[in-house]
Formats: structure tokens, C-alpha cells, sequence
């Protein structure tokens, strides 16, 4: 599951700034901070913290973690460094002593809440954004997670990656995207027609900025999903959007913001069901029509 926050500085020549940051980086030294290496996306480099420590059940469904526990952090190159967003996975105990390391350090918390609902246990979600010199935002970032359980070495990649058991081309075709597998889970990303941007500065690529709706189909037999993730709305879009989830069978979970400053102002919504795969996708279908989505 994905979500965002960050601080930007906007300038006539950010394009070019952010390509000469980019240049400067060291990111080894940032992989180090963090103990693992990004999933590099443009000039993003997005690393996971997956809580893979945790055994959450939802409506008798295990949860992966690729579905709904994946905590990440998104660097992206700015004039002077870089900035900083995310959403970390935590226990209700564990969100004041991160918190308070992630203030200690000069990291911003923008968000805390739920995205699921009924789940055991149930995890909250911390959304984070700063900016600055790289490392040492990593190294805020790792310090903070120190303070949960959330596990600080990358866990090993299965032998065998676990099969998607559906016919993840139809999907494909209904949701509009091409989808990806990832740990049992098949993803998409939907972008915005319109961009977003925090003081002028384009959050790009979409999708590993976590300005994209995400939805995620775990497979749960016979042909039917898990579904959750969360539409990226403007106001205006939010209430069309629940009818159309509900009036197909998906549950609304949470609405709420995920970052600060945006521009446009962005909500986020939650969603859950756990029925047949092709039904639900088109459903989501339905509410995406809702929206400015790049895909029609």
C-alpha cells in the first residue's frame, strides 16, 4: 500500500536542479543508511519496509504484505539534496516512540489513521515527508523504525514466487493498466490525467511518489480476490466515487489526506472487499470512470 508527503522548493530552473542532485547523490550511502537497495523509477528511488513480522487476518483473509502492510520511503533528487516522503506500517504501541524519533530528527509526520478496518491486529499507517541531505534523512528514517518492530534487514526473496491464480488479463483490460505481480499480490497503479505538485514541483513518477490510486488483488480461491489499496480524489470526486464502490459491493474503510501542501488538494480513500476478482475489478472500473484518471 502505498502514501506520501514532502517539502519542496520550487525554482525556475527545478528541472535542471533536480538532475544535477540527482548526479550528486551518493545512493550507495543512502542504500547503506537503510540496509537495502531502491526500486529506482525515473529519478525516485523507493525503498520498502515491508512488515513481514506481522500476521494480520482481515474477514479470515491473511494479509500479505505486498497487499496492505508495506511501508516505504521515496526519495526524489531536489536543489540542495533531497526530499523525502512515506508511509510507515506500525502497531497502535508502536506510533509515539517513532514518532518521536522521526520529530527528534527533523522528519515531518503529516498523517496517522487506518486503512483497513476489523483486521487483527490492526495496523496504523504513519505518513512522513522531509528534506534535506539524503543520508541523513535515511538515517532518521531507520532510527525511527528502530523504535518498532519492523524488520530492519530486507527478508530473502521466496525460491518460488507465489503464483497469481487469475486471469490477470482480463483485469488488465478492465482496471485499464497493465498490472504487475509482487509477492502474491497483482498491483496496479492508476495516474491522474491532471499533475500533482507540492510549491510547483511535479511529483513524478506517480505511481512510486504514491500520487497514483493503488489497488491490489490477492488471491483468496476459486477465482476470488482480496481487494484494497486507495483512490486519489478531489474533493468533488469523493462522494461519487464511495457510491460507486458501494453500489458494487466494495467497502469504503478509510477517507482521509495523506499529505500537507499539495497541489490539488488530494484525498485518499481506502477500500475492502473479498469476492469474485472479475466482479470486483469492475467495480473499481466503475469508480475509477469517477475520476480524472489518465485511463478511460
Amino acid at each position: 500500500m502505498r502514501k506520501i508527503s514532502s517539502v519542496l522548493i520550487c525554482v525556475v530552473t527545478a528541472g535542471f536542479a533536480s538532475t544535477a542532485s540527482a548526479q550528486e547523490i551518493d545512493w550507495k550511502k543512502v542504500d547503506e543508511a537503510l540496509g537495502r537497495t531502491a526500486a529506482v523509477s525515473g529519478d525516485v528511488h523507493r525503498y520498502g519496509f515491508p512488515r513481514t513480522d506481522l500476521q494480520v487476518t482481515l474477514d479470515g483473509v491473511t494479509i500479505r504484505p505486498t497487499l496492505a502492510l508495506g511501508g516505504w520511503a521515496a526519495f526524489k533528487p531536489m536543489h540542495g539534496g533531497a526530499m523525502v516522503m512515506g508511509d510507515l506500517v506500525l502497531l497502535e504501541t508502536e506510533i509515539n516512540p517513532v514518532m518521536a524519533k522521526l520529530i527528534e530528527n527533523g522528519l515531518e509526520v503529516t498523517a496517522v489513521h487506518n486503512h483497513v478496518l476489523r483486521s487483527s491486529p490492526l495496523p496504523f499507517y504513519m505518513h512522513i515527508g522531509g528534506h534535506g541531505d539524503p543520508v541523513k534523512l535515511a538515517t532518521a528514517i531507520r532510527t525511527a523504525l528502530a523504535e518498532s518492530k519492523t524488520p530492519l534487514t530486507p527478508p530473502a526473496p521466496p525460491a518460488t514466487p507465489p503464483a497469481i491464480d487469475l486471469d490477470t488479463a482480463q483485469l488488465d483490460q478492465i482496471i485499464g493498466v497493465k498490472g504487475q505481480a509482487n509477492g502474491g499480490v497483482y498491483q496496479f497503479a492508476v495516474p491522474r490525467r491532471d499533475p500533482v505538485s507540492e510549491n510547483g514541483m511535479q511529483l513524478t513518477p506517480p505511481g512510486p511518489t504514491g500520487v497514483a490510486t493503488a489497488i491490489g488483488f490477492q488471491p483468496t480461491g476459486g477465482g476470488k480476490a482480496a481487494i484494497t489499496g486507495d483512490f486519489v480524489l478531489t474533493g468533488e470526486e469523493v462522494n461519487p466515487v464511495i457510491k460507486a464502490l458501494r453500489e458494487n459491493g466494495i467497502e469504503v474503510t478509510a477517507v482521509h489526506s495523506h499529505m500537507l501542501t499539495e497541489q490539488p488538494r488530494l484525498i485518499f480513500m481506502h477500500f475492502w472487499a473479498n469476492d469474485d476478482a472479475v466482479k470486483l475489478a469492475k467495480g473499481l472500473r466503475a469508480a475509477i470512470d469517477k475520476t480524472a484518471s489518465a485511463k478511460s
